[in-house]
């Protein structure tokens, strides 16, 4: 084992295999080691259901009712990926798209005052809203225009708007928007997950509402994807891409310790051998020492024999719990999926429901989605710690990634993605240049 690599990852959570990913297509060689024997690690899926069980420590095995435990791939960390996110593109440039099959969510919900409504998210369905009134809807109609035409690069669109200036705020309050519709849009369009958004430049809300609404035009249903068989078969296709590049995968590795001379990463030691590197990627839970806790996540997967009420009968949503609407600082989400992913026994449906931890008791903070779940048939509640690095890897190489969120979707995750190519590289990860390495790499295969 005493070779010498570019990079040495540890862990295969998304991030990290996404990393790898890159790095290997960039031409690096790429040693990528996990101590667990599957992979995901933090995002992985359970499978069997019997698995899933005994990690939450439920004592004796699902019943009959159930169904087969093989038929069932559970997401520890749920998410839906953007049709027009990031986390597409990472996938279509890589060309792990080829080893997945994606399904478009069916629809996308927001809570109000105890009840879910259908996201209005186009002018036609702004006017059919029961969210809003008549004259309202007149208003976020004129307001969903005015973001659709919204060009940074001509004033004639602006309307006397300084995208880089002017406030969110004050751009809800030129078209009269009222309280409800600007936390639909805030958190369901625009996927904030506090209120901080508004006294900021409008211009990454705009961008933001945009990208939700080109990800809907693409399938028309709902701006989210999903893949057959769960989220645990993204950092496996990640992993195969590694491998056609000439990367290198371990699991079941014990990491001893990793190897840091004069403040610099030179290496990691596993079972007595060291692999030496230049620089190191990981995620928090092996450097421990490097990262600090900056809050946590409850998350409640329940497990259901009926699609979730009021959202006619569909097999798979989003739904967004907006803080305001339940005195909170942080937004409650829920995520449903069922057998038609290929992820539950025939007839049955998987809801998660997660959010940021705010008082002592977090499952009565999460009580308002499970309420829109009932009745439920199983529970398996985590509460996770969330880590971010303190170590920036300026001088020691080590690139560390951050704890998944609370969201539904994987911007943020992404986000975290493209700053630690920034700190690794010294260059913004730029999707035309990785494109066109895919290009030489696959000629015109790509296509």
């Amino acid at each position: 084992m005493n070779e010498e690599y570019d990079v040495i990852v540890l862990g295969t959570g998304l991030t990290e295999c996404i990393l790898s990913g890159i790095m290997s297509v960039k031409g690096k060689k790429v040693l990528h080691m996990d101590r667990n024997s599957y992979y995901g690690a933090e995002s992985a899926s359970i499978t069997p259901l019997e698995d899933l069980y005994k990690r939450f420590n439920l004592p004796g095995t699902p019943p009959d009712s159930m169904g087969k435990g093989r038929d069932w791939n559970v997401d520890l960390i749920p998410k839906f990926l953007m049709a027009n996110g990031q986390l597409v593109r990472m996938l279509l440039i890589t060309q792990v798209t080829r080893y997945l099959d994606f399904k478009v969510i069916e629809g996308s919900y927001v809570y109000k005052a105890g009840k879910i409504y259908k996201v209005p998210s186009t002018e036609t369905e702004a006017l059919a809203s029961s969210l809003m009134g008549l004259f309202e809807k007149r208003r976020f109609r004129k307001f969903l225009i005015f973001i659709a035409n919204f060009d940074e690069n001509d004033p004639k669109t602006m309307e006397g708007v300084d995208p880089n200036k002017t406030t969110m705020r004050a751009i809800f309050q030129k078209f009269s928007l009222g309280q409800e519709v600007i936390d639909f849009t805030g958190h369901s369009l625009a996927l904030y997950r506090t209120d901080d958004y508004l006294d900021l430049p409008c211009i990454e809300t705009i961008n933001r509402i945009k990208l939700y609404s080109e990800s809907l035009a693409r399938y028309g249903k709902s701006p989210y994807l999903y893949p057959l068989y769960g989220l645990g078969e993204l950092p496996q296709g990640f992993a195969r891409l590694s491998a056609i590049y000439g990367g290198t995968y371990m699991l079941n590795k014990p990491i001893d310790e990793i190897v840091v001379e004069n403040g610099k990463v030179v290496g990691v030691k596993s079972e007595g051998e060291i692999a030496r590197c230049k620089q190191l990627i990981c995620d928090p839970s092996y450097v421990m020492d490097r990262s600090s806790k900056v809050g946590q996540v409850i998350r409640v997967i329940c497990i259901l024999s009926h699609p979730i009420a009021n959202t006619g009968d569909i097999n798979s949503c989003q739904i967004i719990i907006p803080q305001n609407q339940v005195n909170r600082k942080h937004d409650i989400y829920v995520c449903m999926i069922s057998f038609a992913h290929n992820v539950a026994a025939q007839g049955k449906y998987i809801a998660i429901a997660s959010t940021t931890v705010e008082t002592n008791s977090p499952e009565k903070e999460i009580k308002p989605a499970l309420d829109l779940l009932e009745p439920i048939e199983q529970k398996f509640v985590s509460i996770s710690d969330q880590y971010a690095p303190t170590d920036m890897g300026t001088d020691s190489q080590i690139f560390i990634s951050r704890s998944y969120d609370a969201t539904t979707h994987f911007e943020t995750t992404c986000d975290d993605i493209k700053d630690i190519y920034r700190r690794m590289t010294g260059s913004d990860f730029d999707f035309a240049e990785m494109e066109r390495k895919k290009q030489d790499i696959f000629g015109d295969a790509a296509e």
